[in-house]
């Protein structure tokens, strides 16, 4: 570790000495205060402030961590720094790779998707925010995917990985060994058998050690739903780019997320997946580093159209809103014909309106309802078709709803 924090930046091993003592871990040799006094440094200002120190007093400071779960703690909190950096810097400098990685960190999602912390030991933290910042301009990229199996104790046991890198090469295509029992193959989705695992040399420490050298020299992990695959491979690493959070639906009221195949079939014109076709990781690894290239070297537009499959599910839907707290779903049912679900969203609050989704079989039948809901017609904010209904309750009070279309008529 010592070699990898000399090119750490002073800022920060400053902040990582703030987190130690913030957190009052302690080195071989005792916490930051203990680290001074036994090395009888001179006190001048404020004794305990890492901005007065040296780089290599921080150095010496650090480098006496050994713990696994200590060292885990320093990488993720650089890493952490690192994509904060990236954020707080003007995207005006950023490489086609770089505008990808902030897409992608960007995204409201990420935060979530990516926090993987607390680590057990047999986490694989990536260093690469204790390097300097150069690190970050490194447009070397490496595309994961992997085949998951159901364990005994309800997670998921890592059985295949897929790995290619920037030209499409294949780094690495190979079965691995869960370490736990397996009770569920999945056969259908995965293509993977018994057998097929019975025959497999490698663990997951040995994918982990594959992948290492790429992300100590500032590699860009590149995947779908990638936060997926890092955690079967209990690999925590901060350079991303997540083509599920890099590419966006156009007039999407809410964010909704592209299959790869969606994405594919939109930007590079084929599909990666087809009916009734188990998943293979390196064609799927190969997908997601053509569509992050396809932005990178084709300036491919980032914001896609729905797919026809989308818009024919959305236009078999109306969407019921501002319903009041009173209103049942029978008495709700009453104002639409035909056959449909009705699948009720529940208020925020006890007295509060919900809303409720209206499916039914066929984009016909849901347009023949609209038609049939007698109420005053307009939009709503978004330009979407609406109807403002009025009707009697069981009860005599008199209640109003909108009964509002998914998509706008003529849609295609």
């Amino acid at each position: 570790m010592e070699l990898k924090l000399a090119t750490a930046e002073k800022q920060v091993l400053e902040e990582l000495v703030k987190l130690v003592q913030s957190r009052g871990l302690c080195g071989e040799n005792g916490g930051w205060k203990e680290f001074l006094d036994a090395k009888d440094i001179k006190k001048i200002g404020s004794p305990n402030d890492p901005s007065k120190r040296s780089h290599e007093e921080l150095v010496a400071f650090l480098t006496t961590f050994k713990k696994k779960q200590d060292l885990q703690v320093l990488k993720c909190h650089a890493n952490f720094l690192l994509i904060e950096k990236l954020e707080q810097e003007s995207p005006g400098n950023d490489t086609p790779e770089q505008s990808l990685v902030r897409l992608t960190v960007e995204h409201p999602a990420y935060s979530v998707d990516y926090s993987f912390e607390p680590h057990s030991e047999d986490w694989f933290v990536s260093d690469v925010g204790m390097k300097t910042s150069k690190v970050m301009e490194s447009t070397e990229m490496v595309a994961v995917d992997c085949e998951m199996v159901l364990c005994d104790d309800g997670t998921e046991g890592l059985v295949r990985v897929g790995i290619v890198d920037r030209d499409l090469k294949v780094i690495l295509d190979e079965f691995v060994k869960p370490d736990k029992p397996v009770v569920d193959y999945r056969t259908d989705i995965t293509g993977i058998t018994a057998e097929d695992i019975e025959k497999a040399t490698l663990s997951l420490v040995d994918i982990q050690e594959t992948l290492q050298p790429f992300l100590s020299n500032g590699a860009i992990l590149v995947g779908h739903s990638l936060n997926k695959d890092l955690e079967v491979l209990k690999i925590d690493h901060p350079k991303v780019i997540d083509t599920a959070l890099v590419f966006k639906y156009s007039n999407a009221r809410k964010p909704r997320r592209a299959s790869l195949n969606n994405l594919c079939k939109s930007i590079l014109g084929y599909e990666v997946r087809k009916a009734g076709v188990s998943h293979d990781c390196v064609n799927d690894a190969t997908a997601a580093m053509k569509l992050a290239l396809a932005v990178i070297e084709k300036r491919a537009n980032t914001t896609i159209p729905p797919s026809e499959e989308m818009l024919e599910v959305e236009k078999a839907k109306l969407f019921i809103h501002k319903i009041p707290h009173n209103v049942t779903s029978e008495e709700l049912e009453q104002v639409l014909s035909g056959e449909f679900t009705l699948d009720v969203k529940p208020a925020k609050t006890s007295r509060g309106c919900y809303c409720a989704f209206v499916v039914f079989r066929s984009s016909k039948e849901a347009d023949q309802a609209f038609e049939n809901v007698d109420g005053d017609q307009g939009q709503d904010s978004f330009g979407l078709p609406q109807k403002l209904v009025v009707f009697k309750l069981t009860s005599g009070s008199r209640v109003s709803i909108y009964v509002r279309k998914m998509v706008e008529d003529g849609s295609a």
